[in-house]
């Protein structure tokens, strides 16, 4: 087995978007003290707030809604806590009193946090309801994108509730993921 990757895709394709179209500087900045900032949270997102975010949200929505498996109530609390460890590092490490994770603006961090947040919210977790610094960081990240624009990029993974329930063939495709998702 290879070693995994330090950048997930999704992030490389962000990095060499910021780089192709010359997107303004608090995207991915040149100063190297404040891409050091944005480049530490892309690496440790991936491995920790990206699993516990996707792990929440297949086995609070998807496990039961989209392939009628029941999710042991134990694994769920240890999940949930584990996205509750995630989201406390979120803060104290990345967010800290900082209007964005890197800094005074926004970056490819912030783009890349709220999108594996949304996936939590998604599954019915408030996750913003008790942390009032996060939420004030969510509202920023949205008025800097747009409301609009914020709303049309998570449209899709809100509307996952919604899935019918997967066929025979498809719960057999995905009986692998799930058992990993249920470790």
């Amino acid at each position: 087995m290879s070693p995994a990757p330090t950048v997930s895709p999704s992030v490389a394709i962000l990095l060499y978007l910021t780089r192709k179209y010359e997107t303004p500087d608090h995207w991915y900045p040149q100063d190297l003290q404040a891409r050091a900032r944005v480049d530490e949270y892309l690496a440790w997102q991936h491995t920790a707030l990206r699993t516990s975010c996707t792990r929440t949200m297949w086995q609070k929505m998807l496990f039961p809604v989209f392939l009628g498996q029941r999710v042991p109530p134990e694994t769920l609390a240890s999940t949930l806590a584990e996205l509750d460890r995630c989201l406390q590092l979120l803060e104290d490490k990345f967010l800290k009193d900082q209007d964005f994770l890197s800094g005074p603006h926004i970056s490819v961090a912030d783009l890349v946090a709220i999108t594996e947040l949304m996936h939590p919210v998604s599954a019915g977790c408030d996750i913003f309801k008790n942390r009032p610094k996060l939420a004030a960081w969510r509202k920023r990240v949205e008025a800097a994108v747009g409301e609009d624009l914020f709303q049309e990029a998570h449209a899709v993974i809100m509307k996952a509730k919604d899935l019918p329930p997967a066929d025979t063939a498809m719960k057999e495709r995905l009986k692998p993921l799930a058992q990993l998702l249920l470790q």
